[in-house]
């Protein structure tokens, strides 16, 4: 399945491959089938089976994980849907216009949207981060509104970082490089032991 508000840029390649085949341009053919392949790869969204816990709001690998905070890398070769990591009220959503460094290096100046959540544990921090590549981070929720864990909340076209920034009474139970999945790994636990 295509990702949300993603169907337009997914099929870019399309009509070049067409015209590659119609004018018999062999090797631009197979250049626009890979590039087509590539779009739909990179944004499709997968069905997740969401567990319980705090879970991972993207697919990627972990760069960061103590001190009550969660950074994840996503490769182009992760799925760019976002998931809503715990259930929360949405109080806040900022949009910040600012650079594409690349998402593995320090991106405090990069382009943002930084989604505030309040939930039944505290509130919860969501920094969707655009990278080298990525041009435009996309939201499919609004401020107000009532979102459980797991449901979808935004993708990053081509791009690159999620950050999760929890209450301090939770517990990171991940750890530095370790892979994760949007939904399926269980990131957090709501109480310190």
């Amino acid at each position: 399945m295509i990702a949300k508000k993603c169907f337009h840029i997914a099929f870019i390649p399309l009509p070049f491959l067409f015209l590659f085949l119609i004018l018999r341009f062999y090797i631009l053919l197979i250049i626009a089938t890979i590039l087509q392949i590539f779009f739909l790869f990179f944004f499709r969204d997968v069905g997740r089976e969401i567990e319980g816990g705090i879970i991972s709001p993207a697919d990627g690998k972990i760069m960061y994980a103590r001190n009550n905070k969660i950074s994840i890398f996503m490769s182009i070769f992760d799925m760019h849907v976002n998931l809503m990591p715990y259930d929360g009220r949405i109080i806040k959503i900022r949009h910040f216009r600012g650079k594409h460094l690349p998402a593995y290096k320090d991106v405090s100046k990069n382009e943002r949207v930084e989604i505030e959540i309040e939930s039944d544990i505290g509130k919860i921090k969501l920094i969707q981060v655009a990278g080298i590549f990525a041009r435009r981070i996309v939201t499919y929720i609004n401020e107000g509104k009532y979102v459980k864990k797991g449901e979808k909340i935004g993708i990053i076209r081509f791009g690159s970082r999620v950050e999760l920034i929890l209450p301090k009474k939770c517990k990171i139970i991940i750890k530095e490089k370790e892979k994760v999945k949007a939904g399926e790994t269980v990131a957090i636990i709501n109480q310190r032991i």
